[in-house]
């Protein structure tokens, strides 16, 4: 199963994950589209980061390679929403005062998407990177999230460090927050996962049932589930 098998598995679960993923912190999305009034949300999957920016007064431009994140993402938010990707996202020239990506730059090519953002970019502008982590030194998080990624590489998930030329050196940023769902909440969650997506629908069932059970060994019936996450940002400067 490659990078790119795990990229494209996203449409499948795209109803999941718009339901589980969790949002966005108010302080990252500030200082990862701090003083920019128009914003590209790149790779904007089912509008998660996408709804953060509306929510703090930005107008947004939502570009997602997937027919059935974006569909996901326009039926939810009323916001400009077209299909691209990172190295070819359809944006005039000059078009954004900051370009975004949530959970998405180490599926890029970035060779090829750096010169794309920087040529859509204001003079000045900023790329920003950001993450949310699960924080799984919590026991029962840590305990389904090694149910959850048994048999698999690790997930998939890159360090910024430094995109290079024409943007400066990054600077970094990390809060904490917590995801309130509940139990079909957690299960989506983890059913939205790439390397859970991908796999044989009976060890897919298996993998949801294990989670279940340690969900129902830790909290009662119907019981609110907070799930957290550090959130992690690095933002450049376009030289």
């Amino acid at each position: 199963m490659t990078g790119t098998d795990h990229a494209r598995s996203f449409g499948a679960a795209a109803g999941a994950y718009a339901r589980a993923r969790p949002g966005y912190p108010d302080d990252a999305v500030d200082f990862l589209a701090a003083g920019a009034r128009r914003v590209l949300d790149l790779g904007a999957g089912t509008g998660k980061f996408t709804e953060a920016l509306l929510r703090r007064g930005r107008e947004v431009v939502a570009v997602e390679p997937s027919t059935r994140m974006l569909a996901e993402l326009r039926a939810r938010l009323d916001v400009e929403a077209r299909e691209g990707t990172a190295e070819a996202t359809g944006l005039p020239d000059a078009s954004v005062d900051a370009v975004v990506v949530a959970q998405a730059w180490h599926w890029v090519d970035p060779a090829r998407a750096v010169p794309e953002v920087a040529r859509v970019l204001r003079p000045g502008g900023t790329l920003g990177l950001v993450w949310n982590v699960r924080d799984e030194s919590v026991p029962w998080v840590g305990r389904v999230w090694a149910i959850a990624q048994r048999g698999t590489e690790h997930e998939m998930r890159a360090s910024a460090g430094n995109v290079g030329a024409p943007f400066g050196a990054g600077e970094s940023f990390t809060t904490r927050f917590e995801h309130v769902t509940d139990r079909a909440g957690v299960l989506d969650l983890v059913a939205s996962r790439s390397y859970v997506i991908v796999l044989p629908e009976a060890e897919r069932a298996d993998v949801l049932a294990e989670v279940g059970r340690v969900l129902d060994g830790e909290f009662g019936a119907g019981a609110e589930i907070r799930v957290p996450y550090l959130t992690h940002c690095t933002r450049f400067t376009l030289g």
